[in-house]
C-alpha cells in the first residue's frame, strides 16, 4: 500500500484528467458522481451527475487519484491537493486518523463507504488535507 496524492478541481477534472493520461501515455480510470449508488439521504443534484467523484492513473508506477468538488463545496487553488493513505490493515487506518484529527477539523468521520469499509478525511493541525481509506487485501 502507498500514500497517494489526491487532486481536486472545480468542474473541469475530466480536462485535467484527459490531459496528464495523454501527457503521460497512460489510460485513465474514472467514475462520475452519477455513477456511485444514490443515497436517499442526500440526493444528488443534477448539475453533479457528470462530474468525476474519482478517477486514477498511474505516472512511472504511481497513482494519482483526481476528483472534482461536490457543487457546493468550496475551492481554493492551492490547497487542491490531499494526501490518501490506503492500508489493507484496519487499525493502523483507525490510528491515523484519531492522530491526524489532534488539533486539526474532520471533513468525513471514520466510516463505512461504498468504496472502503473504512474512509475518513481531516484537514491537519497545520492545514495539510488527509484521506484515509482502508482497502482489503485482493
Amino acid at each position: 500500500m502507498s500514500v497517494n496524492v489526491y487532486l481536486t478541481f472545480n468542474g473541469n477534472c475530466r480536462d485535467a484528467v484527459e490531459f496528464y493520461a495523454e501527457a503521460f501515455q497512460t489510460e485513465a480510470q474514472i467514475m462520475t458522481f452519477g455513477e456511485a449508488p444514490p443515497n436517499p439521504e442526500f440526493p444528488l443534484p443534477d448539475e453533479a451527475k457528470d462530474l468525476i467523484m474519482h478517477a486514477r492513473l498511474m505516472v512511472e508506477g504511481s497513482p494519482i487519484m483526481f476528483s472534482d468538488n461536490f457543487p457546493g463545496s468550496p475551492h481554493v487553488e492551492g490547497n487542491n491537493i490531499t494526501l490518501a493513505v490506503i492500508s489493507d490493515n484496519r487499525e493502523k487506518i483507525e490510528s491515523y486518523f484519531h492522530k491526524l484529527k489532534e488539533g486539526g477539523k474532520v471533513g468525513m468521520e471514520l466510516q463505512e463507504t461504498f468504496w472502503s469499509k473504512c474512509y475518513g478525511s481531516i484537514t491537519d493541525k497545520f492545514g495539510i488535507g488527509w484521506q484515509v481509506s482502508y482497502q482489503e487485501e485482493e
